[in-house]
């Protein structure tokens, strides 16, 4: 039995596509291996829900800490499970410092910055070969020298249907009616974020159409959410209110979403919900959503793709442009039935 250690992603749309990964060494290895993920403890809700990993591991440092005691315990702790190759996805040198502490006979990446010794399995990316992060994660699954293995299935997320039940049931929702769900944030930058008065005109498009509208996001995203609310009374924000097992385990019973480039576009593309993906400074081609029930909605303005987290010039057109009836549009294209007007049950006038 192969037991590999991988250095996860810290990210929540990063750790979503490295699920192929997963699921192509246990191709490779006909099952027979044991998949550990060493992450932030967060990251829990993610990893439970890939059926290919069998333990996650918390990584107790805080971000861009380098906490070099910490990781030596961590690593002759780890040394004890004797795994036989640990691959690195995060090409930080502190990410390859537990690996080495440890004496994994065999650590992979890409090289990144400089990370000679610490990895002897390094390989060196051709991005041009490469564009996309789910390829780059897929190719550290073969042997050094190995094109990776097309095609690479999209990013899946398994969930349980007690779990949906009692999330419901703690937030006191129902799922009777048509759920959309929205996520307006988008942690980078507000260059992500479609504004909010956009996504409040096609909540209420929803909404006069018999569907529900939920918000999800983390605390961050208090401000554009209580935005919407306002412009959209009847909208249910979760935001900042449900666990990230819970928002996953919800999401997955909406009929349809509409997300930014975020991580919780990932999550839902990975739930296999029909999905609409508003790119304003960021572009698709690296990180895209990765299913066929996704559709991408970007306005490829002069200025687009800037990768800037607040508009350098000042207009944002890249989305402050991008009006609600192109996400209506996408959204009808792919789930017709959420505009199918409501059935209204009329009791008959009882005769005299």
């Amino acid at each position: 039995m192969k037991r590999i250690l991988i250095v996860a992603p810290a990210w929540v749309g990063d750790a979503v596509m490295a699920q192929p990964l997963y699921q192509r060494l246990h191709d490779r290895y006909a099952d027979n291996v044991v998949i550990d993920v060493l992450a932030p403890a967060w990251t829990r809700p993610l990893h439970a829900r890939m059926a290919e990993i069998d333990e996650a591991i918390d990584a107790p440092f805080g971000h861009g800490q380098l906490a070099l005691l910490a990781r030596w315990k961590l690593g002759r702790q780890l040394a004890r499970r004797k795994y036989d190759q640990a691959i690195l996805l995060p090409n930080s040198l502190k990410s390859a410092l537990v690996p080495y502490f440890a004496g994994i006979p065999v650590r992979t990446g890409w090289l990144g910055e400089s990370r000679y010794g610490l990895l002897n399995d390094w390989r060196k990316l051709d991005k041009a070969a490469l564009p996309r992060m789910v390829e780059r994660f897929s190719a550290l699954a073969e042997r050094a020298g190995k094109p990776v293995v097309h095609p690479i299935p999209n990013p899946r997320l398994e969930v349980d249907d007690s779990a949906c039940r009692a999330a419901l049931a703690a937030l006191g929702l129902d799922a009777d009616r048509p759920i959309l769900a929205l996520c307006p944030g988008a942690e980078y930058g507000p260059a992500k974020r479609w504004p909010a008065r956009h996504a409040a005109a096609l909540a209420r498009t929803m909404m006069a159409l018999g569907a529900q509208v939920w918000l999800f996001g983390s605390t961050k995203d208090r401000e554009i959410c209580d935005e919407i609310v306002a412009l959209a009374p009847g909208v249910v924000d979760l935001a900042g209110k449900t666990t990230l097992a819970q928002a996953i385990d919800l999401m997955s019973l909406a009929s349809a979403v509409v997300c930014n480039d975020s991580g919780l576009m990932h999550v839902a593309a990975a739930l296999g919900r029909p999905l609409v993906a508003v790119y304003g400074s960021s572009s698709p081609k690296f990180t895209p959503p990765l299913s066929h029930k996704a559709r991408i909605v970007t306005l490829n303005v002069e200025c687009s793709p800037c990768f800037q987290r607040t508009c350098p010039l000042g207009h944002m057109k890249c989305l402050n442009d991008l009006g609600p009836d192109q996400v209506e549009s996408a959204l009808r294209e792919l789930v017709p039935a959420l505009f199918e007007p409501p059935v209204i049950d009329i009791a008959p006038i009882p005769s005299a």
